[in-house]
């Protein structure tokens, strides 16, 4: 039996027929320490010099490979040996190295294999470069090696966008070299097969010929996509100018990735990374089991229940759907199978796994049909009264421990559980619309709600791939409630001397997808219209009211399918309407109100302030656990820039 060499406390190595398999063990997704950085220099030192050894193979433990840097020594200096230098040990080294992919290698993983000889992997490997994500670039080679062994645009695709590939698209692409499902084996092979010859060494490869116009056409829309961020743009000047002497091209990424490292981009961005880590410990849930969940039952197939049903399709779970009439849950269960299919047209979803899904849906117009289900959601019209009565009914046909979720956007959830045999059992589980796409849920604890009942929800939200930020009652929650704020304060900024489009212009330019008044004419005006109106005899007089919005839906203008709303759409394209700037004027001079011009960095200091200053209420009132949920709400939901880390970030 070949004794094993413990190189560090998370790098160890056996001999195996000649070649040394080194293996990286470092819980959970086996980052790049500098425990690990250690073990491997040492490994490759040892191979060098070994007589016995003809190869090296590196693996991970577990099902990742490396999974990046150690985010414990994010934001501190770098210590020795760094990954630079240990990936040019190994792609110096005079003996084969093969990377072997039993997971994930992603970020300096993937750094890491591209400076092997050769790379084998796991069926269920993945590769990729995210660092965008995080503010940063590829810091170890990444912008270098990878333009020299797949080319530069498909390498500008993979950086620039920080997506993972799967093993098969990988081997397509030339990242790796061989998927085998006994991988050790296949790694040692060709470790073997390797020794003595002339090595394939990354850094070596002459760049393949590439048309420059393309070239520049992908990196104007790369750039055109990151709307301002710096890290994307930096990465197209590195890929692009890979045909450089190597030493030159890490070098410049280098000093790049950490003058980015060090930016406020990329500061803001660990702050949403971790706040996503943070954002599922929730206080009470210590030890709590979560109820087991194999079938959801949806109440109503629109557009929000349909996508729903979708989610929970793809996340493995049996869906039984149900609507007022057989006709209404037929239709339903069209609008579901048409999103499926859709699914597949994309390539996201395979005929295999369309035809298992589809099998795992039913609809019904009969209650007592949900009686199997485990939770129901319900995505029915948002009125109290539609909604207490079909949980009333629900409480007499399913089991008294299955769970009861609504969906509901600004009704109280706590007057629905009581009025059902079982508040306990009552949560909120409020989706974004389209619910099969919008990764934000909002989990919402009523007063009654049960620990395990809470613990559910937010286990089949992860379930369902979506990033569940638990909330308390208050009307709209915590994203609709600061949307209400940063809406308000953007009508003041009309009243105030503001036009909708250069308000949309500063938020544009900020790096939000779409304006806030592009965004209503998109959605339709004639809902928030509605709600208006019932809220209008609770209004307190003293308070401030923009009448604006009121006025422009009282003559007919409802946003783009009506061909106008804040903006005028003819044939399709928006255009700013002097119709709206006169109704404007007129509400001004109505109130008395001499306009003044504002710069754009006013209008953002202002719609800014009102969402933290909201934000600061949420908190105060426990209905928030802390700053970066309401921030993950607001970048997820509300298309904050993720770049800019959320409102509590920016005034924190």
């Amino acid at each position: 039996m070949n004794e094993t060499i413990e190189f560090s406390a998370t790098v160890s190595a056996t001999t195996r027929n000649g070649v040394l398999v080194v293996t990286i063990d470092n819980p959970p997704v086996n980052a790049t320490s500098v425990d690990v950085r250690g073990g491997l220099a040492k490994a490759l030192a040892h191979a060098e010099t070994a007589a016995d050894v003809t190869g090296v193979v590196v693996t991970g433990a577990g099902k990742t490979f490396i999974g990046g840097a150690d985010i414990k020594e994010f934001g501190k200096p770098a210590m020795d040996p760094t990954l630079p230098a240990v990936i040019q040990n190994i792609e110096g080294l005079s003996k084969p190295v093969v990377a072997a992919l039993n997971g994930a290698a992603l970020g300096g993983g993937l750094e890491v294999a591209l400076a092997c000889h050769s790379r084998v992997a796991a069926p269920a490997a993945q590769v990729g470069l995210p660092e965008v994500k995080l503010g940063i670039v590829p810091g170890a080679g990444g912008t270098q090696r990878l333009p020299r062994l797949i080319g530069i645009p498909a390498a500008l695709d993979l950086i620039t966008s920080g997506r993972s590939v799967k093993a098969e698209e990988a081997l397509k692409l030339g990242i790796v070299d061989t998927v085998a499902a006994d991988l050790v084996e296949a790694a040692i092979s060709a470790a073997s097969a390797l020794a003595g010859k002339p090595l394939r060494r990354t850094g070596e490869l002459g760049m393949a010929a590439a048309d420059p116009a393309e070239i520049a056409k992908t990196s104007a829309k790369i750039l055109a996509r990151a709307r301002g961020q710096k890290a994307p743009a930096e990465a197209v000047r590195l890929v692009t100018s890979s045909d450089r002497p190597l030493a030159e091209g890490l070098a410049d990424e280098r000093a790049t990735f950490l003058a980015l490292r060090d930016s406020r981009e990329a500061t803001a961005l660990r702050h949403v990374f971790f706040a996503e880590r943070e954002s599922s410990k929730v206080e009470g849930l210590e030890g709590i089991e979560p109820r087991p969940v194999r079938t959801i039952g949806i109440c109503g197939l629109g557009l929000m229940g349909s996508g729903i049903a979708v989610s929970a399709l793809g996340a493995g779970y049996s869906v039984i759907g149900l609507d007022q009439t057989a006709k209404a849950a037929e239709k339903g269960r069209e609008r579901i199978i048409g999103l499926l299919e859709r699914n597949v047209a994309s390539g996201r979803l395979d005929q295999a796994g369309f035809e298992a899904q589809k099998v795992k849906l039913s609809v019904t117009a009969t209650d007592a049909d949900l009686a199997p289900c485990d939770l129901v959601v319900e995505a029915v019209f948002d009125d109290l009264a539609v909604k207490i009565d079909l949980f009333q009914r629900l409480d007499r046909v399913i089991r008294p421990d299955a769970v009861l979720a609504t969906n509901t956007s600004y009704l109280n959830p706590d007057e629905i559980a009581a009025a059902t045999a079982h508040p306990q059992r009552v949560l909120g589980l409020h989706f974004f619309s389209p619910a099969h796409v919008m990764r934000l849920l909002e989990v919402v604890r009523c007063a009654k709600t049960a620990p395990d009942v809470l613990a559910t929800g937010l286990a089949v939200a992860k379930k369902l791939h979506k990033l569940p930020v638990v909330t308390g009652v208050t009307e709209g929650f915590i994203g609709n409630r600061i949307f209400s704020a940063y809406r308000r304060e953007a009508e003041f900024l009309l009243e105030d001397g503001a036009l909708p489009h250069e308000i949309d212009a500063a938020l544009e330019d900020y790096g939000f997808p779409m304006g806030l008044f592009a965004v209503y004419d998109m959605a339709g005006l004639e809902i928030a219209w509605a709600r208006r109106k019932r809220q209008a005899a609770a209004r307190d007089p003293s308070e401030r009211y923009v009448e604006i919005a009121d006025t422009l839906c009282e003559t007919g203008r409802l946003g783009q399918k009506a061909g106008r709303g804040w903006y005028a759409y003819l044939d399709g394209k928006r255009t700013i309407d002097p119709d709206v700037t006169a109704i404007i004027q007129a509400a001004r001079a109505k109130k008395g109100i001499a306009p003044r011009a504002f710069t754009k960095e006013e209008v953002l200091e202002r719609l800014l302030s009102a969402m933290a200053a909201e934000g600061k209420v949420l908190l105060a009132e426990g209905i928030a656990a802390r700053p970066s949920d309401i921030d993950l709400v607001m970048i997820n939901g509300y298309g904050f820039p993720a770049h800019k880390g959320g409102p509590m970030f920016v005034n924190g």
